[in-house]
């Protein structure tokens, strides 16, 4: 017989926070006569005491989703917004959050990475230009089940905001600024919550998985500071909802900033905003923003990947173009290729096209990401890049002509990573010299071993901050070929 475990699942717990790891587990320890018991917990910080709930229990630790803070920590301070689930460091001095965001990324390299070096290419942490309002997306909920904060029980309502934390089924209403989106939408929120409710249209029930309003997303271009709005809902009585009517309380609150709305009907059971099935039609304006990164235009739609803070990427794309043409005579013609793979809406890729005469390859699975980024880059006035729908390992497999032909590689792959068989076969296509952009350090410092093993050694490593009040933090890893393995 196994051990018996120390906690049952769905216990609530109060502890003391010690320390963190990385991705913003929060560290607490319990002695027991087998030794110290390790408590993870999702988002909370050293110093505070919380309550959260068991989710998995083993021999030696356990994991644990935060559900309230109950003292903060002596490093936290004061804010003048709503608080959020999604903004879980939001107390904590920037200054702060930097520190621990190295610490635990670091960590990583060294034990994941086996990186004996890192002292020596190691380039520091680059902050955020703006650690508040520095989304250009945000997505509301609509329940009837609605958390109140203040007392702490659960209500039956008309509710439109964030997830409770550690739930599914309730929403916390937003009725003020949370400081990470636009002030002037998240301070409508209350009078367009209101609207809604009048409608006499009932706000989604998750487990009984029915009613009418689903979710409200809102994309903004940072350049313009035009919106999109996304209203989803199910077909549910759909023809007692007045379309025009939503759009004129929306223009009535937020006037000329309204560049689009669209309508999607989404009649999936499950809590996402995406349909399987489903129709999304706009309804007014345009169906997407502009966004300007470097003086280059991109015309962004509500689905489309764009780095949520536009100008922390605009740092960011800057760093990786740099390392990417270190070594390149400006505007000289090469017959080497540059590939820009996972590229998204082809940010990257269009820079490093302008940076030179060097033909660009774009690659990246999504295929209305490469309508935006083909778009844009006509738009642009940028001739030598082409971009291409497939999947990455598929993509190299098809056109191995291109092996050893590559100057450069720029890698951006999703939180995922890059799968072991994707990795090998871009190794195989000898690139002098790759610039791999890491949203999740742990799968960067993972494929360290692997691009080392092969004759890539990191010679540069630069983390940046594109979400403050969050746990996440991006890498840049230089690699240059240095033996032909």
């Amino acid at each position: 017989m196994g051990r018996e475990r120390l906690f049952r699942k769905n216990q609530v717990l109060t502890l003391d926070i010690q320390d963190v790891a990385f991705g913003g587990k929060g560290i607490a320890r319990q002695e027991t006569e087998r030794g110290p018991f390790v408590i993870f917990v999702q988002n909370a910080l050293p110093g505070q005491r919380v309550n959260a709930r068991v989710v998995k229990c083993k021999s030696k630790y356990a994991e644990c989703k935060l559900e309230d803070v109950l003292e903060r920590s002596p490093s936290e301070e004061a804010i003048p917004y709503q608080e959020i689930p999604g903004a879980p460091y939001a107390h904590l001095p920037i200054a702060d959050q930097h520190a621990m965001k190295e610490q635990t990324a670091l960590e990583l390299y060294r034990k994941i990475g086996n990186v004996e070096h890192l002292d020596s290419v190691y380039q520091g942490l680059v902050g955020s230009p703006e650690n508040w309002h520095y989304r250009n997306k945000m997505e509301y909920s609509f329940s009837a089940i609605v958390h109140n904060p203040e007392s702490g029980e659960k209500e039956d309502r008309f509710g439109l905001g964030f997830k409770r934390r550690g739930t599914w089924w309730a929403v916390e209403d937003l009725n003020r600024d949370s400081g990470l989106f636009d002030a002037d939408v998240e301070n409508a929120l209350p009078q367009l919550r209101a609207w809604f409710e009048s409608t006499g249209l009932p706000a989604w029930h998750p487990p009984r998985r029915e009613g009418f309003f689903r979710f409200l997303v809102v994309r903004k271009s940072i350049a313009s500071q035009r919106l999109l709005f996304n209203l989803v809902t199910t077909s549910d009585d759909i023809a007692d909802f007045d379309s025009e009517a939503f759009v004129g309380q929306l223009r009535k609150l937020l006037g000329d900033r309204i560049q689009g709305v669209l309508h999607t009907i989404n009649d999936d059971k499950g809590e996402r905003v995406e349909a399987r099935a489903g129709a999304s039609s706009c309804i007014f304006g345009d169906p997407y923003v502009t966004e300007t990164l470097h003086g280059l235009d991109f015309d962004v739609e509500m689905a489309s990947f764009f780095q949520t803070n536009p100008a922390s990427a605009e740092r960011l794309y800057q760093m990786t173009v740099d390392e990417a043409t270190a070594d390149w005579t400006d505007g000289a013609t090469s017959d080497g290729y540059v590939m820009d793979l996972f590229c998204g809406t082809g940010t990257i890729g269009q820079l490093l096209a302008r940076a030179s005469n060097r033909k660009v390859i774009g690659v990246d699975i999504v295929e209305q990401a490469i309508v935006d980024a083909r778009r844009s880059a006509q738009k642009n006035g940028i001739r030598n890049i082409e971009f291409h729908a497939a999947d990455v390992g598929k993509f190299l497999l098809e056109y191995p002509e291109y092996a050893g032909k590559i100057d450069t590689i720029v890698l951006d792959p999703p939180r995922a990573g890059i799968s072991p068989k994707t990795l090998r076969k871009v190794i195989r296509l000898r690139a002098k010299r790759m610039v791999y952009v890491s949203c999740n350090p742990a799968t960067q410092a993972r494929d360290i071993a692997t691009l080392a093993e092969a004759g890539y050694a990191l010679t540069k490593l630069t983390l940046v901050d594109q979400f403050p009040h969050t746990a996440h933090v991006e890498a840049v890893g230089v690699f240059e070929k240095t033996a032909d393995l």
